[in-house]
């Protein structure tokens, strides 16, 4: 399988990681033997070779600050503009790892357009085109045989999407609803603690949980756009942003986690859809809820089915191996998916 991936970030070189610890075993277990045929970056270079990029110079580069570190060899190819690279490196399959962009999608969503047209299947972590462009995505997949996979956008590697849409075949799922922001639900746990509101984000930022400006985060624009990738990948739900009725934690005081404690329950960031809807605002949760026990940065989802009642998933919703992992899954369903 010959890979291009856009975006060299943490992410993608926590799946350069993967690929080279497990290189044996993916070989042996799964006949999967992936090359690099090519790694765009915003502002770091880029680089294509047709027989492949050695993952270790990659890494060595990019630790460098630059991809221009990358040791010359014969066919190489530096600084391709990004379309011209989809066009030319001869990609199996692209994977979109870049920055996410909740107001347009762009430049990400031309990427994914780009690489359908040229026979690409498309592996995404960046939400912005799925959550803003699901339907148009959906349809270039169609129309070209190829797969859109993209489990890495919501609660990274733990496979969300694929419970609901693979395990879970054959139940009809009425609601998911989960905590699906790690920095907000970090930050509610040491509230929990008497933290203040002030001083726990402070924190979350020091231990890189939250950006400098944390208005995606504890606005709850982050869990929105997960929220709308479930609507639309679930339900077919036709919602944008708008349609949300979206509300952070700013507002939540220590008096408040006070009284919610002394009632019994614990206050959660909660996002929710339906094939009707979806909001995402902060819920006191009695204890005896799944969710209510999910502490620290976790994540955590519960399907409501007609067969199976509640079904509850949790686990690690963030992180450089743990996104690397989604990245590689997908793939690994791609080698398996056989073409009509």
């Amino acid at each position: 399988m010959k890979i291009a991936l856009i975006g060299f970030g943490t992410v993608g070189q926590g799946f350069i990681d993967i690929l080279q610890e497990k290189s044996d075993i993916l070989r042996t277990i799964y006949g999967f033997e992936p090359t690099i045929v090519a790694v765009a970056t915003r502002s770091r270079g880029s680089l294509m070779h047709p027989n492949g990029l050695d993952k270790t110079a990659l890494l060595t580069a990019i630790e460098q600050g630059h991809l221009n570190n990358y040791p010359d060899t014969d066919g190489l190819q530096r600084d391709l503009p990004v379309l011209d690279l989809i066009d030319q490196c001869g990609a199996d399959v692209m994977l979109e790892a870049s920055w996410t962009n909740l107001d347009t999608a762009q430049p990400a969503t031309d990427h994914c357009l780009r690489a359908f047209q040229n026979g690409q299947h498309v592996v995404l972590v960046n939400k912005g085109p799925v959550a803003l462009h699901y339907d148009l995505l959906q349809a270039a997949a169609q129309q070209t045989n190829r797969q859109l996979r993209y489990e890495g956008t919501v609660m990274a590697g733990t496979p969300s999407l694929t419970l609901a849409r693979e395990s879970l075949a054959g139940c009809t799922i009425t609601s998911a609803r989960g905590i699906l922001n790690g920095t907000t639900n970090y930050m509610l746990t040491q509230m929990e603690q008497g933290v203040s509101y002030e001083a726990v984000l402070a924190d979350a930022q020091a231990k890189g949980y939250a950006e400098a400006d944390p208005t995606a985060d504890v606005g709850g624009w982050d869990a929105a756009a997960k929220a709308l990738i479930l609507a639309r990948g679930l339900f077919g739900a036709n919602l944008t942003l708008e349609d949300l009725d979206v509300t952070g934690i700013t507002d939540i005081t220590l008096d408040d986690i006070e009284a919610a404690r002394q009632a019994g329950e614990r206050y959660k960031l909660i996002a929710e859809v339906t094939a009707e809807g979806g909001s995402v605002r902060p819920v006191r949760l009695p204890l005896a809820d799944p969710l209510a026990g999910v502490s620290g940065s976790s994540n955590a989802i519960t399907y409501e089915t007609d067969l199976l009642g509640g079904v509850t998933l949790s686990g690690p919703g963030a992180g450089k191996h743990e996104t690397g992992f989604a990245m590689l899954a997908d793939l690994l369903a791609i080698m398996r998916y056989k073409p009509l």
